[in-house]
């Protein structure tokens, strides 16, 4: 996991083309008046999904993780705390799902708040719960760019 500012991100240039080219795109695109959906970066390589919801409750959510793609978050707007745990030997409760390349667990986890103009990088060994409160529920417009692993 890695939490940043995306001022900071030509710090990890040396973690590949693929997240480079998902930074580039969270540089250079304006998301204040983006419609949500799907947005293809790279084919099924890199992909962008721009979302908005309020944040939860951690009770109302779940430990998860990918096998197939790397989760790049960015923080638009708003702010949210994001769960993190290293996958060890965390309690599955819902097995991979291969079509929307997803497993959710329980276990313990630690709290990291993310605000606007910040980004997370979950790898296939990260546990994440992002969308979390930070104090009472706000809204968010993130965007979470998929990078193939």
């Amino acid at each position: 996991m890695i939490i940043d500012k995306l001022s900071n991100s030509q710090l990890y240039s040396t973690l590949g083309e693929r997240i480079n080219k998902a930074f580039a795109y969270l540089k250079q695109t304006d998301f204040s008046n983006m419609e949500l959906g799907k947005y293809e970066i790279d084919s099924d390589n890199i992909f962008a999904l721009v979302n908005e919801y309020n944040t939860k409750d951690e009770s109302e959510s779940k430990l998860e993780a990918h096998k197939k793609y790397i989760d790049v978050q960015f923080v638009a707007k708003g702010r949210e705390l994001m769960g993190y745990a290293p996958l060890e030997n965390q309690k599955i409760i819902n097995e991979y799902n291969e079509q929307n390349d997803i497993t959710f667990f329980e276990g313990e986890r630690s709290f990291t708040k993310v605000e606007a103009g910040m980004f997370a990088i979950f790898f296939p060994n990260d546990l994440h719960m992002p969308g979390i409160n930070v104090g009472d529920s706000e809204f968010v417009k993130k965007i979470v760019i998929k990078v193939k692993v």
